[in-house]
């Protein structure tokens, strides 16, 4: 078995060619076959090796590697379009001597009309075959006094084109319906239908995976392998991937392409668990299955017909799992360019900044979504001011209540003659104190320790933040770590402005 992914940079690589990609690897792996990766870049206008750098970039990220192809090499090399157009031309050529194929004279005005006549008259439009019957000796001539042409492919007359699609079951068309399909544009560049033929079939692909839109290539595409005496591939089209109003997946609907969701923060092995679940089931009561297991279940025959909807509540489902069940040293290799981009890591981060990421960043892993939410977990730590904090209504109203200023005062009054609260012990054996001291327990006596120690009036677990807090305290200036204010300074802060003052709501 040999199957191919075959891009055009143009863009980004969008989350439906994603699923397209893993289809494919997932069944050339689950057969023990070969992936190709081949780029389709004769649109020169748009195609650009920057965008090529970043779909490969994007795919070696999920874990999509192939056998042969850019960057790999392979039998079958060039895997770039631009470098095989004189295997295009050579294979035009050919149709050409034996009259499959023919040069076509009409103007784009002539076309436009005839495509206008068409729809008038309730008709598909298709090439109505002007120049079918030009010699190809008169079309040489007229090419050697200076005038352009495409050429396109002679389709069969009154043919029935049926094809076995692995998704969908035998699929009819009738050559009436089709017109003549440009093969090479007068620049000598190839149409799309053209060169994915030449392509597929001198690189021995055996099984085609693509997009349904593609249903409507697939009969122009069998007559170029009859034309051409070969066999064609077995072809199976998958569902598009729709929004949640089941339109096509696009910008309106959020991020759509694999760089957005990464930049987002989310894992590979959750994108590529999610997109495999779209039109398909591993079955056995499993979703949450690592890459190798999804090949090993994957069968092409289960893929459901109906589209797919991609809904980013259940990608951050399986997100969650995973990074709870992440490394703690990964996670904070993921963490830390997000951290950065909020000035939270400031610089080169010594042996010690990295031991307190890795004591804080994991348990505040396991309630978030996705790594760019954890800069909002862990900003408390680094961002305190009682002044901002008193711009916030509902503190103001918490530091009215006279149990919360009794709270503060004696939060302050026991952390200015304790140790850093550097454990958790040692936070829970403070609350404590404060419990009996105060004859408090509950929210009535923790809502205010999260004030006086945050600014903030929600947040992370206490037991987790506090210990955090104070052992950033502990850190060098030079561990490439903001700068933290300790608890014992935040609660003599706010303390010193609810002593003897009241509070204006």
């Amino acid at each position: 078995m040999r199957v191919r992914f075959a891009p055009s940079p143009t863009g980004h690589l969008h989350v439906g060619n994603a699923r397209t990609a893993l289809f494919n690897w997932l069944l050339a792996r689950h057969a023990g076959g070969t992936v190709i990766l081949r780029i389709e870049d004769t649109d020169a206008e748009r195609s650009t090796r920057e965008s090529e750098l970043a779909i490969t970039d994007d795919l070696t990220w999920m874990g999509l590697t192939w056998d042969e192809g850019i960057g790999v090499g392979g039998p079958k090399a060039p895997y770039r379009q631009s470098e095989r157009l004189a295997l295009y031309r050579l294979h035009a050529d050919t149709l050409l001597e034996n009259g499959k194929a023919y040069y076509c004279f009409c103007t784009p005005e002539q076309l436009e009309a005839d495509r206008q006549a068409a729809l008038n008259a309730g008709l598909p439009p298709k090439y109505v075959g002007r120049c079918r019957t030009i010699s190809l000796d008169d079309a040489r001539h007229r090419l050697a006094a200076g005038e352009t042409a495409v050429v396109r492919f002679r389709v069969p007359e009154d043919r029935d084109i049926v094809f076995t699609d692995l998704v969908r079951g035998a699929v009819h068309f009738h050559s009436s319906v089709i017109g003549d399909p440009v093969l090479l544009r007068s620049d000598r560049v190839p149409a799309y239908n053209f060169a994915v033929v030449i392509d597929d079939a001198l690189m021995d692909v055996t099984h085609v995976v693509r997009g349904e839109d593609h249903i409507s290539n697939t009969p122009r595409q069998v007559l170029l392998y009859e034309a051409f005496g070969w066999q064609p591939p077995a072809f199976a089209h998958l569902s598009l991937v729709m929004g949640p109003d089941h339109t096509p997946l696009s910008k309106r609907h959020g991020a759509t392409s694999v760089a957005e969701f990464r930049a987002k923060g989310y894992l590979p092995e959750a994108l590529v668990n999610y997109l495999a679940l779209i039109g398909w089931s591993p079955g056995e009561g499993a979703e949450l299955l690592p890459l190798d297991e999804l090949a090993r279940r994957f069968d092409l025959s289960k893929v459901a017909h109906s589209a797919g909807v991609f809904d980013e509540d259940k990608l951050a489902w399986a997100n969650r799992h995973y990074l709870k069940v992440a490394a703690p040293d990964r996670l904070v290799d993921l963490a830390i360019p997000f951290l950065r981009e909020r000035s939270i890591v400031v610089g080169e981060l010594t042996s010690a900044g990295l031991d307190w990421l890795l004591v804080t960043i994991p348990p505040l892993a396991t309630s978030i979504d996705r790594l760019s939410q954890i800069p909002e977990r862990v900003h408390t730590i680094f961002s305190f001011d009682v002044d901002e904090s008193m711009a916030h209504e509902n503190i103001r109203n918490e530091l009215t209540q006279q149990s919360t200023r009794a709270v503060i005062a004696a939060l302050a009054d026991d952390l200015a003659s304790s140790p850093r609260l550097v454990e958790r012990e040692i936070f829970r054996a403070a609350v404590a104190r404060l419990k009996e001291r105060t004859g408090l327990k509950g929210r009535a006596l923790l809502h205010p320790i999260r004030v006086a120690l945050t600014g903030e009036a929600e947040g992370p677990e206490l037991d987790i933040i506090v210990p955090a807090i104070d052992r950033a305290t502990e850190l060098s200036p030079a561990s490439g770590l903001q700068s933290v204010t300790g608890c014992r300074e935040r609660a003599a802060a706010f303390a010193a402005l609810v002593a003897g003052t009241s509070i204006d709501t």
